[in-house]
This record gives C-alpha cells, structure tokens and sequence, in this order.
C-alpha cells in the first residue's frame, strides 16, 4: 500500500501541546499535536489546512506534469526573464523513475494535488526525463549524499504548505535509509523555501539550455536530525 501520512503546515515536528490552566480573558490557539515519525500520522496546523501526503504512483502522472507545467510557467515570472522561463523546461520536470523508486510525494489539499516532490536514492541530480547528464547509479548512504528531487507546487496552493510538508517528509525518508547528508539543485524562485527549511547555499550557477542559461544553485542540509 502507498505510504500515506496527513499534515497541516507550519508547526515542527517535535512540538508538544501546552498544559497550562486556560485564563478566562486570554485566547488561545488550539493545542499542537505531538508527531511520531514513524508511526502516527503527522499533524500541522495552519487555518485548519488538512495536508494529505502519500506516495506517488503511476496513475498520478497525467496531473503531476499538469502540476509541474504550470508550476514552471507560473511560479516564476518575478526571478527569470520569459525566456528563461521557456529555457527552464530542458532542465526541469517530470523524472519517472522517481516514481518507480517509490521515492516521490503527493501532496494534497481539499482533495486536489497541491504539490509534488521527492527524494531519490540515485546520482541524477535534476531534470525530467528528458534532460541530459541524468545517471540511474544508486548512491552510497554512507558516503554521499541523497538527492532531494523535482519539488513543485500548484500556483494555485502556492505558500499554503504543501511543498513544506513534502519537504520535510522527503528529509525524514532519506535520512532512514541511512542518508546523513542531502542535497538539491534550487531554481532562485525555491530558494527561500529551502533556506526557511534549514538549506545552505554550496554553489551557484548557470544551468545550460540550448537557449539561454537558467541561473540555480546548489544546497545541502545534514539529516542526522531526521533519524
């Protein structure tokens, strides 16, 4: 059965709910929910958003290029000019055997995907299934570092969690496998996302297209703390 655990964004996995005696004439927020990374269905809360996540399979793929098409059109207007937007679709994209792997994450909301994205056990570091340099060599946990893959978000559940949440899932099922380290390849409109997640910049740089070049960068994050 595909591995499905439900979140709402925004609070860390280790919070734990308050005790104190509720004061008449102060507000409170509802109590936050402990998580088990293992077992128990993780829980978020933002407005009360109810973030479905679940392994991706085959059928899904129809939607998920939907997903990313848009996502690449969209979600990037204010950091690259529109041919680096058009540019983008050589290096960027939907990667199969991700979803072979078992490796990628379907994020829902209200019942439609609101985003996608993964980790990967395997030494491509970006693209679909149609960009160059790809190469199918399954890593070494112990002495290199897992990939993070192929995240995208719905523009229209874009900033509502969802690639958070996916995120954080992809982290945690790396780092089981036994992965200390992961590393990613960020377009400059992922960029903040990774670094609010705890992301280091290693290197910047142009991506070669047949058109223009398509400015990235390169990110690392240890994953001890995910074990």
């Amino acid at each position: 059965m595909p591995d499905i655990r439900q979140t709402e964004a925004g609070v860390l996995p280790d919070a734990r709910p308050t005790t104190r005696r509720r004061k008449p004439d102060v507000c409170r927020t509802p109590p936050q929910t402990p998580l088990d990374a293992l077992a128990a269905p993780e829980v978020h809360a933002v407005a009360m958003t109810r973030i479905r996540l679940r392994t991706a399979e085959p059928a899904d793929l129809p939607v998920l290029r939907q997903v990313m098409d848009r996502a690449i059109a969209q979600l990037m207007t204010d950091v690259l000019s529109p041919a680096q937007i058009a540019a983008s679709a050589e290096i960027m994209g939907l990667d199969v055997q991700l979803i072979e792997d078992g490796t990628y994450i379907v994020a829902e909301l209200d019942g439609a995907v609101a985003a996608c994205g993964g980790w990967s056990r395997r030494a491509t570091t970006h693209g679909g299934d149609h960009s160059a340099g790809r190469d199918a060599r399954l890593l070494d946990p112990a002495t290199e570092p897992a990939r993070v893959r192929a995240m995208y978000a719905d523009p229209a559940f874009a900033r509502r969690g969802a690639g958070r949440a996916i995120l954080a899932e992809a982290e945690r099922r790396a780092a089981a496998e036994g992965f200390r380290l992961g590393t990613l390849v960020a377009t400059l409109a992922g960029e903040p996302l990774y670094r609010a997640a705890g992301w280091r910049e290693t290197a910047r740089w142009e991506a070669r297209t047949s058109s223009v070049p398509v400015p990235v960068l390169t990110m690392e994050k240890s994953l001890l703390s995910e074990v």
